[in-house]
């Protein structure tokens, strides 16, 4: 297993050095500023629009969802409506619970044997630190439509006054990057320390965090501690947006690191399992309404079959079965 944490650490360590010396040669900032950007956003739309039809294209003739509460069934017996959804209302309150607040993570337990007894116990902290990631980092990413949209919208604004509401002295504290920042470090550590998790953690388990852990620290590093020049990548980054790119000369190799290892993640989302930010919508075990018992679902493409009736195939063979003594309902 520590094979698979030092390779992926390794690549992205690599990559980094990669970006950090093409970034400091004019020649090649071209290619890492522009064309690779470029790229990235193309297999990152294309990808998840190839990966969606996909699975929207999958045939669903069964009713399969995973449901943790009583089903619709008697009058006098009170029913999960959410859990255990029967109706579309339903099936969309429970994936507006499941995609805002992880409610089925939230539930999740784990187990250990204490004594001669198996205990079980709440997962709180994977539960927070989930939420804690994704929200930060969608705050991270609407944030930084600042650097792409002139003027910058009211919305983005706001987003950046909350973000920074505890900041006393400047440059501003994002606190939704410090937190993105400590919660991949604690999803990090806990394939690293549980033996369990660590067991059944892949490179692709690994890569996806490291490289996260990587775009947050170079934009920490950048924003507090180098400092770079903000006008100098505002204008690089309207640039892009515009199809007239320009590399200022005053832009400094880490953002270079930075744009290269997002353009990673662009490139490996579609393919990874990442991807379970648009497969979420398509899960036929949570969009499903379990309401097998109040309504019959026939596989759509069974085939039509020509089915013989006991009478016709009594006539056919009614001579046979007298013979075989067989019982037949006609004599003749």
């Amino acid at each position: 297993m520590i094979v698979n944490i030092m390779m992926s650490l390794v690549a992205v360590v690599v990559l980094g050095a990669v970006a950090y010396a093409g970034g400091s040669i004019p020649g090649l900032q071209v290619v890492f500023g522009i064309w690779i950007p470029y790229v990235a956003v193309a297999v990152f739309v294309l990808g998840f629009i190839y990966r969606i039809f996909k699975w929207a294209k999958s045939p669903v003739p069964f009713r399969i969802p995973t449901t943790c509460g009583q089903q619709k069934s008697l009058t006098w017996i009170k029913h999960n409506a959410i859990d255990n959804p029967s109706t579309t209302r339903g099936v969309i309150l429970r994936m507006f619970f499941e995609i805002v607040t992880f409610r089925s993570l939230f539930r999740n337990t784990k187990s250990a044997i204490k004594g001669d007894r198996i205990s079980y116990e709440w997962e709180i902290w994977l539960w927070l630190a989930a939420l804690a990631f994704h929200y930060s980092f969608l705050a991270v990413v609407f944030r930084h439509l600042r650097f792409f949209l002139e003027p910058v919208p009211f919305c983005v604004s706001l987003v950046e006054t909350l973000d920074s509401f505890f900041q006393i002295g400047l440059p501003l504290v994002f606190a939704s990057g410090i937190v993105l920042f400590a919660a991949v470090l604690y999803l990090l550590s806990r394939r690293v320390m549980i033996p369990q998790v660590k067991y059944i953690s892949m490179i692709a388990d690994y890569f996806p965090l490291l490289l996260i852990l990587g775009i947050a620290g170079t934009g920490i590093y950048m924003r507090y501690f180098l400092r770079v020049d903000i006008l100098a990548i505002k204008e690089m980054t309207m640039g892009l947006v515009t199809f007239n790119a320009v590399i200022p000369a005053n832009v400094s190799p880490m953002l270079f690191v930075h744009l290269f290892l997002v353009s990673t993640l662009l490139i490996y989302f579609p393919f990874s399992k990442l991807m379970h930010m648009g497969g979420v919508f398509l899960s036929p075990t949570r969009n499903l309404a379990n309401n097998s018992r109040i309504k019959r679902h026939i596989n759509p493409w069974n085939p039509d079959l020509e089915f013989v009736t006991y009478e016709k195939y009594e006539n056919e063979f009614r001579e046979k079965m007298i013979e075989a003594g067989l019982p037949v309902e006609k004599e003749s």
